[in-house]
C-alpha cells in the first residue's frame, strides 16, 4: 500500500507519516495542494491521507484560508485515481455551538453556521467536495472529523494545547487555562488515529464520515488533564489562575463513537496515562 500524507511535515502529519512509511506532500517537501501540476502526484498513490490545512481562524484571513482549504483539497481530489483511497481530516468544530446539546456528539448533530471560524466552515465545504468528487470519480473517501488528537512535538511545528501544555509543565512555564479548566474534551493518541485511516483503507467501505476522538473514557476537563500531566510527569505545573482564557465553543465536547466502532471496527487502544507520558519521555 503506498501512502501520501499531505502536510506530512506537519504536528501530526510527521507522526502519520512515520507510521505509514508514507511520502510527504508538503510546502517543506516542495509541493503545494495550490499547485495544480503537484496535484497531479496523488494519482501515483493508492491511498492520500490529507492534512494539510491553513489552520489560521482570523475572519480577516477567510480569503486566504478558504483557497488552501477548499480548492487546494479540490486540486488533490480532481486527480485522484478511481478505486484509491482519499481520507479528509476535518475538524469536529463544523458542529459549533450545537456541540453542547450532547454528552457525546454523534455524526447527527446539525451542522448550522452559527459563528464558526474560516477554518472550520472551510473544512465543512471541502467535505462536500470531498463526498462529490469521490462519487463522480469512483474513489473511496473518508471524512473524519476529529476531537483532540496529541502527539509529541516535533521541530518546527506549533503543537496543540494537549502537547502545549505538556511543553509548558516540562520546561516551568506558565499556563493559562480556558474558563478556569472546566471545558471538558476527549484525547486521542496520533497512532490510534493513523489506526483509524488503515482501518478504513483495509475496509471494504466506499465512504464514510466518522466522529473521531478518545471518547467518553478519554475524556476529562482541562484542569483534570493538567493533573494527569503532572501525574505521569512528576512535575508540577504552574496556572495563572489570575487571568484565565476565555470559554470555548463548545464548552465540552466528547466524540460519539458508536459508528466508527461498528463499520470500521475500530476504538482507541493507548489510554490517557500511557498516551500523555509519551509527551515526556
Amino acid at each position: 500500500m503506498k501512502v501520501l500524507v499531505t502536510g506530512g511535515s506537519g504536528f501530526l502529519g510527521t507522526h502519520v507519516r512515520e507510521y505509514f512509511n508514507a511520502d510527504d506532500f508538503s510546502r517543506k517537501s516542495g509541493r503545494d495542494v495550490l499547485n495544480l501540476q503537484d496535484a497531479q502526484i496523488v494519482q501515483d498513490y493508492d491511498v492520500v491521507i490529507h492534512l494539510a490545512a491553513e489552520l489560521d481562524k482570523s475572519p480577516e484571513n477567510s480569503e486566504s484560508i478558504f483557497l488552501t482549504n477548499v480548492e487546494g483539497t479540490i486540486n488533490l481530489l480532481r486527480s485522484m485515481r478511481e478505486n484509491s483511497v482519499f481520507i479528509f481530516a476535518s475538524t469536529k468544530d463544523v458542529y459549533g455551538r450545537f456541540a453542547d446539546n450532547y454528552a457525546e456528539v454523534p455524526e447527527t448533530c446539525p451542522i448550522v453556521y452559527s459563528g464558526q471560524a474560516p477554518l472550520e466552515w472551510s473544512k465543512f465545504v471541502a467535505e462536500k467536495y470531498c463526498e462529490y468528487y469521490a462519487y463522480q470519480n469512483d474513489f473511496r473517501s473518508c471524512i473524519f472529523r476529529l476531537s483532540t488528537i496529541y502527539a509529541r512535538n516535533s521541530e518546527g511545528n506549533t503543537p496543540n494545547f494537549v502537547t502545549h501544555y505538556a511543553d509548558a509543565i516540562n520546561f516551568g512555564e506558565t499556563l493559562r487555562l480556558p474558563a478556569n479548566g472546566t471545558p471538558r474534551r476527549d484525547l486521542l493518541h496520533v497512532k490510534d488515529f493513523a489506526k483509524a485511516c488503515e482501518a478504513f483503507a483495509d475496509s471494504a467501505l466506499r465512504h464514510g464520515t466518522y466522529n473521531l476522538g478518545g471518547g467518553a473514557r478519554n475524556a476529562l476537563s482541562l484542569r483534570e488533564l493538567v493533573k494527569k500531566l503532572e501525574e505521569v510527569s512528576g512535575l508540577q505545573a504552574v496556572i495563572d489562575e489570575e487571568n484565565p482564557l476565555p470559554a470555548p465553543v463548545p464548552m465540552n465536547y466528547v466524540s460519539d463513537l458508536l459508528l466508527i466502532t461498528q463499520e470500521l471496527d475500530w476504538k482507541p487502544e493507548i489510554g490517557l496515562e500511557e498516551g500523555l507520558k509519551t509527551l515526556f519521555f
